[in-house]
């Protein structure tokens, strides 16, 4: 199956971040992208050979050095959105929890793709940082010689800054997502698109 653009471009954007100068702000969301994107460019390139004979090594890259960096417990019931308002505590671990392999799934198969002529470029925030939505604006510069935009959406959490959205070209992948499971879970219920996901009956596009 082909990698969906989307995937493509947001490994691009994690891999190719241009470094930033050194904040004073241990906790800067701009500087989280620029090194988070260091640490991956980094096993990458020291393990190129590897991860292109066993590719599903990438998906420990992406678990290890890009997923502590999501909420995706809170990008999850923003998808689920009022589909999801009398979902249990286990219910939303199970659904947080197949959120998480679908986007380790398709980071990986956007790394294996990377190019490094691509590179990326994180522009400065606009305004003060805001602790319930601050977006990072970045643009990925691609072989064509254009640029497509890519976005992260952060939020302050007891853990430190987190992204919970991505904004691919002006779509947002929650919203995308809550498109197609919204009206998933209305029809079916919550465990059984739960059971789908992790079997790979339910396909969601970007």
């Amino acid at each position: 199956m082909k990698t969906p653009r989307t995937g493509i471009l947001l490994a691009c954007a994690w891999l190719a971040a241009t470094p930033l100068p050194a904040s004073s702000h241990l906790d800067d969301p701009a500087q989280l992208v620029s090194d988070t994107a260091g640490r991956i460019l980094t096993r990458l390139n020291e393990n190129h050979a590897q991860y292109h004979q066993r590719p599903e090594l990438l998906k420990d890259v992406v678990r290890e050095d890009l997923l502590p960096l999501l909420d995706v417990r809170y990008a999850g019931r923003l998808i689920l959105g009022r589909s999801g308002r009398d979902a249990s505590a286990e219910q939303l671990d199970a659904f947080t929890e197949a959120m998480s392999n679908l986007l380790i799934n398709r980071y990986a198969e956007g790394l294996l793709q990377f190019r490094s002529e691509e590179q990326l470029e994180v522009l400065p925030l606009r305004g003060e940082l805001n602790e319930r939505m601050t977006r990072v604006r970045t643009r990925v510069r691609l072989e064509s010689g254009g640029f497509a935009p890519v976005d992260y959406v952060f939020r302050r959490t007891d853990g430190g800054w987190k992204a919970f959205d991505v904004v691919v070209e002006g779509i947002s992948y929650v919203t995308t997502y809550r498109n197609q499971i919204m009206p998933e879970v209305q029809a079916e219920g919550l465990d059984a698109v739960i059971a789908r996901l992790n079997q790979g009956q339910l396909v969601l596009s970007d």
